[in-house]
């Protein structure tokens, strides 16, 4: 069955990619799939898993340009958003 949840692909239930774009002033990103997709994210509409509880853009600290990441996303007024990073660490994407 080509649906069948797939744990190396989708470790953690996330689907995997890297931070392409981060403007750590105006608190907004994009985080490109696996597959090539961009998807864009802003805080404080994006959960950093974590983060730490309050300030205007938690967890913004824990992500870095380059940065593997897992991440969710969900559909909003503006289209498809990214509504959770999952930090992986150091390591890069090449």
């Amino acid at each position: 069955m080509a649906d069948e949840y797939d744990s190396e692909r989708f470790p953690g239930n996330f689907y995997q990619g890297m931070i392409l774009k981060l403007d750590r002033s105006r608190g907004r990103g994009v985080v490109r799939s696996h597959s090539g997709k961009e998807v864009p994210f802003e805080f404080p509409f994006v959960t950093v898993i974590g983060a730490g509880i309050g300030g205007s853009m938690p967890g913004i600290e824990l992500i870095s340009e380059g940065d593997i990441v897992g991440f969710d996303v969900g559909w909003t007024s503006k289209g498809l958003r990214v509504t959770t990073i999952h930090p992986r660490g150091a390591s890069r994407m090449e």
